[in-house]
């Protein structure tokens, strides 16, 4: 085995017999451990209708809840059919499993591309079943931002247009893990949308965004191979260094935005400072180079924390600013 290559995969135990087998696979097909990244800018744009407009209805939250981390899933196991269907994840030997290579639930025979296909579309179709039911509550505008973030998460993959292929693959995930949540779930609770919610997505679309790039690293050979051209195969590793230090001003930037403006209390200034030193940080540990393997895998990881740490941190100034 050449140095870097790794062998970890799915647990061959979940290829059981039983339903109960076939539910565990599926559940784990579509990588729930990420749904962090959709579910908590839900989280924020409620809050944020809470606080601002006294707004709060459960049934509603629950439905656009569920129906955002449905698509989420779709998204993900779709993702594992169309990197399987150009061959990018048969070949990369190089990644870092869990986080990057996707569910491996294909190339290790789990699941077949088939399966993977009715499941993603399954999980869609829930998606849409939700926001049919929310239409009937809230209008039809539901379904029109279901539609995009549930477009931008196929289209992310779908063979022939392919966002991930075309380098505005990171800027459909900052929308639909940043922008479309959040400010979906203020619409949904409120009808109308605000430039104080604006600005708070815009960090959380950029975290998102550094993950989906330092995610790319390690496969960036894979892709380059399957002529998947993300913007890490197009501008490198010294490129994708430069794109996460960018992404991580812009979260700093909006953030201080924010508080001037005062849709963050003062503290939550130092928290964005905080977090965006640990970004800078995590951006050095971008590197290909065998020897550097341990480095990368430590700056994934506080690439999770910092979207997971920043989310927790824009919701309690939310909350804070606005109960107290």
């Amino acid at each position: 085995m050449e140095a870097g290559q790794q062998i970890d995969n799915p647990s061959p135990a979940l290829a059981g017999p039983g339903m109960a087998a076939a539910a565990r696979r599926a559940f784990l097909a579509t990588r729930p451990p990420f749904f962090i990244a959709s579910a908590m800018p839900v989280a924020i744009g409620t809050a944020w209708a809470s606080a601002v407009y006294h707004r709060f209805d459960t049934t509603q939250f629950g439905l656009g809840l569920a129906a955002t981390v449905l698509a989420h899933a779709a998204a993900n196991v779709y993702n594992d059919v169309g990197d399987d269907l150009i061959g990018a994840d048969a070949g990369n030997t190089n990644r870092i499993y869990p986080y990057t290579g996707g569910s491996r639930f294909i190339q290790t025979g789990l699941l077949s591309r088939a399966q993977m296909t009715r499941l993603a579309l399954g999980l869609a179709s829930a998606a849409l079943f939700i926001g049919a039911l929310l239409a009937v509550v809230r209008g039809p505008g539901v379904i029109l931002l279901g539609l995009m973030g549930l477009g931008l998460g196929l289209l992310y993959s779908l063979p022939g247009a392919q966002l991930s292929a075309r380098g505005v693959g990171e800027a459909a995930v900052a929308i639909a893990f940043g922008a479309l949540p959040l400010l979906g779930a203020l619409w949904l609770q409120t009808g109308t949308i605000d430039s104080g919610a604006v600005l708070i997505c815009i960090p959380v679309g950029a975290w998102a965004a550094a993950i989906l790039i330092i995610n790319e690293v390690p496969d960036m050979e894979a892709d380059r191979n399957a002529r998947k051209f993300t913007l890490v195969v197009r501008w490198g590793v010294r490129g994708a260094r430069w794109i996460y230090w960018g992404l991580t001003v812009l979260a700093l930037a909006a953030s201080c935005a924010a508080v001037l403006l005062h849709a963050q209390p003062l503290w939550y200034a130092l928290a964005a400072v905080a977090l965006a030193s640990l970004g800078l940080k995590a951006a050095l540990g971008i590197a290909t180079e065998p020897a550097a393997r341990p480095r990368l895998i430590r700056s994934i990881k506080l690439t999770l924390a910092i979207h997971a740490i920043g989310c927790i941190t824009i919701l309690a100034g939310i909350l804070l600013q606005r109960h107290m």
